[in-house]
């Protein structure tokens, strides 16, 4: 076996001050490239800004973004290098961040105190820019840091540059990865598989150039602050129980950021996303059961969360979902997307059930709608609530889209009954012309939706009944 190695850059530093940790990450043709749109410093200590692609109105485009941790509120000071600033905004508007404009080029503002376990995800925006704007990332202490191990140790893994055979045969309880660029060379298609009973730690300043794989293994953390880079998928769930992922940032990903398949028992938790690429959705969970995602960012070009029953090799039905406190950026499709998948074969199709999405913000939408239930392949949606969900704007889209279907290019049949849905604290403000008409209908006498129920939906400050819905 080939000798493990521990890949660290002098050039890198997690930089400790006053109980603050900055991530400094490598910059080069392989890794991050910073950006010079505009400068930030938390406590007067620098922050770097790097790149990340987005792409809103089906046009690519580059925005910024930066990390800290703190055990303690802070002062940040970011300073604009456009042009002059005429407004500004911080979002989400949920947080209660007050900002102001120093001069010409700088606005100030506080981040609160962050507590272990939970995370700040911010947006700044000058002048109404939503496509060139800057994520602030902002993480409370780590609850654990591994120690780095011994290179030489048979229970665990610095990097390695053998086959993913190898993984299994050592067992490794600790799979680290530290400050630097961390590159499978001869690993196929750019994949690292982890085993059972097996903790992944990425070190603020790790970059992973590979698509994490968890595939029939159970007990599972994949940990830290670094960040996956252009994999194929972010980290992958298959036939899998108890993994946690806490922490990390996903950059451009050929398609989902975290794809969950026949899994049960799994938490998201502090997970950030940045996608450009067709396809490339969020949090994509097919046939999975007992799920927590919390204090999540999701900016993608397709679903940010899309729960599903049966599609390819998954089978079983889904259930118990509980997703809060998330952030999205809807540059494309849907911010939550239920349904759609099922199995057609089936004389009674699958169900989708108990599934709880509260706390959340939808910064911008663009497609079909934000909160989406839509059946197909006889697949069938049971009690699911959406409570205090607050949009700030869209591009265009509306609010509820409930409906079974039959899709040509996604289906083989019709979606069987969506019953139990609950609409309550739903607030909208922003541009009313870019809402269109929310849909509630049945596919036919036998293929229907019932027991909805609406409470205190609100567009602009006004109460609207189901009747005006927009």
């Amino acid at each position: 076996m080939i000798r493990t190695i521990l890949m660290m850059s002098a050039m890198l530093l997690s930089i400790s001050l006053e109980a603050q940790m900055i991530a400094v990450y490598p910059v080069d043709k392989e890794s991050l490239t910073k950006i010079h749109d505009f400068s930030v410093t938390a406590s007067g200590l620098e922050v770097p800004v790097y790149q990340c692609q987005v792409n809103p109105r089906r046009k690519v485009q580059t925005a910024s973004w930066c990390q800290f941790g703190t055990e303690k509120g802070e002062t940040m000071e970011v300073v604009y290098h456009k042009g002059k600033i005429r407004s500004a905004v911080v979002r989400p508007a949920s947080k209660g961040i007050k900002h102001e404009v120093l001069n010409d080029s700088t606005i100030r503002f506080r981040v609160p105190k962050v507590t272990m376990n939970r995370s700040y995800s911010l947006t700044v925006e000058v002048n109404g820019d939503r496509e060139h704007n800057l994520h602030v990332f902002v993480d409370g202490p780590e609850p654990e840091v591994p120690t780095a191990p011994d290179p030489d140790s048979k229970d665990s893994i610095l990097w390695e540059t053998v086959s993913s055979h190898d993984v299994f045969v050592q067992h490794p309880r600790l799979i680290y990865f530290g400050p630097g660029i961390h590159k499978p060379k001869d690993l196929p298609s750019g994949e690292i598989k982890i085993p059972s009973n097996c903790t992944v730690y990425m070190a603020p300043g790790a970059i992973v150039r590979a698509r994490l794989i968890v595939d029939h293994a159970e007990n599972v953390r994949i940990i830290g602050r670094g960040v996956v880079l252009g994999a194929l998928r972010g980290v992958e769930i298959t036939y899998s129980k108890n993994v946690l992922i806490d922490g990390l940032t996903v950059i451009n990903p050929q398609h989902y950021t975290v794809f969950g398949g026949q899994s049960e028992d799994i938490t998201i938790r502090n997970l950030r996303s940045f996608s450009r690429h067709p396809w490339s959705d969020g949090i994509d969970l097919m046939c999975c059961r007992n799920v927590t995602v919390e204090d999540v960012f999701l900016r993608n070009n397709d679903d940010a969360f899309a729960l599903y029953n049966h599609r390819w090799w998954y089978w079983g039905g889904s259930g118990n979902f509980h997703i809060r406190r998330a952030t999205i950026f809807s540059d494309l499709a849907r911010p939550f997307n239920i349904g759609c998948h099922g199995d057609d074969r089936a004389e009674t199709g699958e169900v989708l059930r108990d599934a709880f999405i509260e706390d959340c913000d939808v910064l911008s939408a663009d497609g079909s709608g934000i909160c989406q239930i839509n059946t197909g392949d006889q697949n069938r949606v049971e009690n699911v609530h959406f409570k205090n969900i607050r949009i700030e704007d869209v591009i265009q889209t509306r609010l509820f889209n409930v409906q079974p279907i039959f899709s040509d290019k996604y289906n083989r049949c019709p979606g069987g009954d969506i019953r139990g849905v609950w609409f309550e604290d739903i607030f909208y403000n922003g541009d009313e012309a870019r809402l269109q008409k929310s849909i509630f209908k049945n596919y036919d006498d036998t293929h229907t939706i019932g027991d909805i129920h609406f409470s205190n939906i609100r567009v602009n400050g006004k109460t609207v009944k189901f009747e005006d819905i927009k």
